[in-house]
């Protein structure tokens, strides 16, 4: 079984992080990759060699690990692309990430499981951001998504392209 102790130490430095690099990104850039680290609870959205912004992001209830199979709560890692934007969700706005790839396929199919997939960068759910709006990083409450504020869910949105790699590592 997983503990907590292992997001500990990264939650400290997410924590003296900044929740976005306001200002980075000159007018119109867009970012080239999306690159999220899971223990750090990060998603930094990246031109090149400079960083135009970073977030603090939610992910799955069970975040350690590679997502298996559909319903273990985990976040995918791996290399994907973006590739669907929805502009209306229960979750504001979404942005729909190509898991399952063709590895997470052939696992699953080997596991005798099925991959899952519908994983999104997303807004907030209406009842986090009732109770927990700037703090919902704090807790792990997604279904294996990634989640910023609806605030920061416009920034992405408007930072990103279809096609976009995004790469989710431990």
């Amino acid at each position: 079984m997983p503990t907590r102790r292992a997001f500990l130490p990264s939650l400290a430095s997410a924590l003296l992080a900044p929740a976005v690099a306001r200002g980075a990104a000159p007018a119109g850039l867009l970012a080239d990759r999306v690159e999220v680290r899971k223990r750090e609870r990060v998603m930094e959205l990246w031109n090149g060699e400079l960083l135009l912004y970073r977030f603090r992001v939610a992910l799955g209830r069970r975040p350690e690990g590679h997502k298996i199979k559909e319903g273990d709560g985990r976040t995918p890692e791996g290399r994907y692309e973006l590739v669907e934007f929805l502009p209306r969700s229960y979750f504001y706005k979404a942005i729909r990430i190509s898991y399952p790839n063709a590895e997470d396929r052939r696992r699953a199919r080997e596991l005798g499981v099925r991959p899952g997939g519908d994983i999104l960068i997303h807004g907030l759910d209406p009842a986090i951001k009732k109770q927990f709006r700037n703090e919902h990083w704090l807790f792990n409450w997604t279904r294996g998504c990634i989640a910023v504020t609806d605030e920061e869910m416009d920034t992405v949105w408007a930072s990103v392209a279809p096609g976009t790699p995004i790469d989710i590592r431990p």
